[in-house]
């Protein structure tokens, strides 16, 4: 073998060792850059990725802004290298103390947006669910401004009124979410949970699942307090089978336009649709968006004799048979009230006259003892 021959292998092996030696040091440089922990502010981040982004886009900017500590070069060569792991997703990324370059990239690429959530509490009424949705800016606003009829014929239909139709609960969303999508969702769970229980139910003196849920909205609007709530569902069951009005002060408060909390003698003397004290039956659609355990409760009612009860003032109700023990309870649980006001809250009614007559209404408040309730005309079977 010639010397030239062996000094050229020599050469050749010695190109080979330098090149995998320089490619180990630089495999070794670059797992240290890419396993950097991000530099945040104090606590967890939000990085937004838009909508049609590159990723080179990303790369260089999440390299510019200084969170990934890593060179921009080396940064977009691992992505571009890794491109089989999948393309960026659109939306908020949460970016976590302790993270590196290269789980950030993972966490972008596998699309494990942010969760936003809103709350809709029980009892709220559509108006309500509205208002907050407008208040969210990471919601999309497209029912700004419509009428609640076309926000319903969106949601389903422009003939359906929109009070009770969705269902109270957390929802989560991403930013970009509309606020008709939430709609659909809290409509589409409304209706399923009542179309469940109307399954299930124990009572058939309702005629409908939509007359449960009337009266469930207006059981939510009665009581907060869970152990009362089927005694109270069993009271307006009772009344509704004895022929008797419901005389609720929640049923004729909302049907007052701009109702300022003062409910008076006038209000419940007043016609209108929602006016229990003096229609019979139930009025034409909910009051409000009832929550699932006030829509079991109609449905599932105690089997009680009560056809009266008054708020005892710490949030409980005592409940009553005759007309003659619910007027002691009243005269018990509030102090005398002052001529020409009935006492209400958004969730009890008014019961006793201001003179201390007998009432037949089936329910009383002492929410607020600086008003009389006004009682309702008839005897106690109307």
């Amino acid at each position: 073998m010639s010397p030239w021959t062996t000094n050229a292998g020599r050469c050749l092996a010695f190109g080979l060792l330098s090149l995998l030696a320089g490619t180990l040091l630089f495999a070794a440089y670059a797992y240290q850059q890419l396993h950097r922990p991000l530099v945040l502010p104090a606590g967890a981040s939000i990085y937004e990725v838009a909508p049609g982004t590159s990723l080179a886009a990303v790369t260089a900017d999440l390299a510019e802004q200084g969170t990934v500590v890593v060179p921009a070069w080396l940064y977009r060569l691992y992505a571009r290298l890794t491109q089989a792991e999948g393309s960026l997703k659109a939306g908020e990324f949460e970016l976590r103390p302790g993270m590196n370059g290269r789980e950030l990239l993972h966490l972008l690429r596998r699309g494990q947006v942010v969760q936003r959530q809103i709350t809709f509490p029980e009892g709220w009424r559509f108006s309500e669910w509205r208002a907050l949705l407008a208040q969210q800016p990471a919601i999309r606003q497209t029912t700004a401004g419509l009428q609640d009829s076309a926000v319903m014929a969106l949601v389903s239909d422009a003939e359906i009124n929109p009070e009770g139709q969705f269902f109270p609960d957390t929802y989560h969303y991403t930013k970009g979410e509309s606020d008709l999508a939430i709609l659909r969702r809290a409509h589409l769970r409304m209706a399923a949970a009542l179309q469940l229980a109307w399954q299930h139910r124990a009572d058939d003196t309702l005629g409908s699942a939509y007359e449960a849920l009337i009266l469930a909205s207006i059981v939510e609007k009665e009581t907060g307090f869970s152990p009362d709530r089927g005694k109270i569902a069993g009271v307006f069951v009772n009344r509704l089978r004895a022929g008797m009005r419901l005389q609720t002060d929640p049923t004729v408060i909302y049907g007052i336009d701009e109702f300022d909390g003062d409910l008076t003698r006038q209000h419940l003397r007043q016609p209108g649709a929602y006016n229990t004290y003096l229609n019979k039956g139930l009025p034409p659609t909910p009051i409000c968006n009832p929550g699932q355990a006030a829509i079991d409760a109609v449905l599932n009612p105690q089997a009680v004799s009560y056809l009266y009860f008054v708020a005892k003032g710490d949030g409980h109700s005592y409940f009553s048979t005759t007309l003659a023990e619910h007027n002691q309870a009243v005269r018990r649980f509030q102090k005398r009230p002052q001529q020409g006001r009935a006492a209400a809250s958004p969730a009890s009614s008014a019961s006793s006259s201001a003179s201390g007559s007998a009432s037949n209404s089936a329910t009383s408040s002492a929410a607020n003892n600086n008003k009389a309730s006004a009682s309702a005309t008839g005897d106690a079977q109307q």
